[in-house]
């Protein structure tokens, strides 16, 4: 056994030698150049089984080194915004110290979007969930007086909800409610969502998008009243947000992302067009606006950073004393969102700055504004593997021995993301 253990490691031994390793070098550099391709294998074609169980081993080895390549280049070169078609109305702590604390009595929601909608925005979306009723509406608080107040009870519960009064206020204004989609189901979720109508052109892309089957929205009462409804969930690798979906899967329907949302109450549009193919999802849209997007739906955000577009902030509470521009609202899509202390759900972006939630949908929004999408077609992704393997194996075969003194400058501005 010995003997024959020994003549195996020989053997070994000379073929790593041969030829000073270079085949092993090549063979070992294929077989990281495949791990690279079966990372964003085309789903229009027959993916092999060997990729599968590779993935099971080693899953998506490169994609972690890819996204860093891709917020390298985003830092580099940042988006430069051309236009400012959002303002975010924010519930800052000036105002939480002036209003009162979170949450608040869903009639003085109903204030603030007044206020809002006075100013004539072209729409509202709230990146707020109300799932439970209000426990300061009038007959809430009747239901909590003792017996010798019954007289009290009575007038109180013949005052409106507080329900009531905010979806008369979402039901005069071209509001849009947030909502979260889940994996797994909560005390406060629910299975389906009210949502607008989605036309497919082309097959169905379902199985190709992301997919939930539980969302956290608000009470029905409210998302009756609102003109739309859209998910507020962003896609987080390794803790950075790079990406948003345009749509998605809830059961057995398709439901937008806020973004494409706004746009369709902007618009006045019926529906949102999805335009898919055997590889998925290419285009998400309403009317006539066309955004590209990858198989899944979602969007690369190619993002400007948080110093260019604080101008975009206003405080809740100096629009509900009327101290802000009427031009601030007219014509724009207003988001309102928490951005107190401890309120606020922060994410980080590609280009590494904490910003609350709230921004990524203006990111999303302003890039469809302008027509700025970062796109990495799936050629491209071939075509990066094989130069790499290509150059690679050039290098295999140069020769070993070089002076010291030699050295290689790139010139050349990187092109693996592609900007339209």
């Amino acid at each position: 056994m010995k003997r024959y253990c020994e003549t195996w490691l020989t053997l070994i031994r000379r073929m790593l030698r041969a030829r000073k390793g270079r085949p092993w070098a090549l063979a070992v550099l294929c077989t990281l150049v495949l791990l690279d391709l079966c990372g964003e294998w085309p789903v229009n074609v027959p993916r092999p089984a060997i990729l599968d169980t590779f993935n099971g081993v080693v899953p998506d080895a490169f994609g972690s080194a890819r996204q860093l390549v891709f917020d390298h280049y985003q830092r580099r070169f940042p988006r430069v915004p051309t236009t400012q078609p959002v303002t975010i109305v924010e519930i800052d702590d000036k105002t939480l110290e002036a209003v009162g604390q979170w949450p608040w009595p869903r009639n003085r929601l109903a204030n603030l979007v007044d206020a809002i909608a006075a100013q004539k925005p072209l729409a509202i979306g709230l990146d707020i969930y109300m799932p439970e009723l209000d426990q300061t509406s009038p007959g809430k608080v009747a239901d909590n007086l003792p017996p010798s107040a019954a007289d009290l009870a009575t007038e109180l519960r013949a005052l409106p909800s507080h329900e009531r009064i905010l979806a008369t206020s979402l039901r005069a204004a071209p509001t849009i409610l947030g909502a979260a989609a889940f994996d797994h189901a909560t005390s406060s979720t629910s299975t389906d969502l009210l949502t607008t109508p989605i036309l497919v052109h082309g097959p169905d892309p379902t199985d190709r998008m992301q997919h939930f089957h539980y969302v956290l929205a608000s009470l029905p009462e409210l998302q009756g009243a609102a003109h739309g409804q859209a998910m507020l969930n962003v896609a987080q690798e390794q803790g950075t947000v790079r990406r948003i979906p345009l749509i998605m899967g809830l059961g057995d329907k398709m439901v937008p992302g806020l973004p494409i949302e706004m746009l369709r109450v902007a618009i006045g549009a019926p529906a949102v067009d999805v335009y898919a193919d055997g590889a998925g999802v290419h285009a998400v849209g309403v009317a006539d606006v066309r955004v590209p997007t990858q198989p899944d739906g979602n969007i690369w955000l190619y993002f400007a950073s948080i110093q260019a577009t604080q101008q975009r902030y206003v405080s809740a509470n100096d629009v509900l004393q009327g101290k802000v521009d009427a031009a601030r609202f007219r014509n724009k899509l207003v988001l309102v969102g928490l951005t107190g202390t401890g309120l606020t759900d922060m994410r980080t972006t590609a280009l590494g700055e904490l910003v609350p939630g709230i921004e990524i949908q203006a990111q999303g929004i302003e890039s469809i504004f302008e027509g700025r999408f970062l796109r990495r077609p799936l050629w491209l992704q071939w075509a990066s593997s094989w130069r790499s393997a290509c150059c690679s194996s050039g290098t295999c075969r140069a020769p070993t021995r070089a002076s010291p003194y030699s050295s290689t400058r790139c010139r050349r501005r990187p092109r693996s993301w592609a900007c339209r």
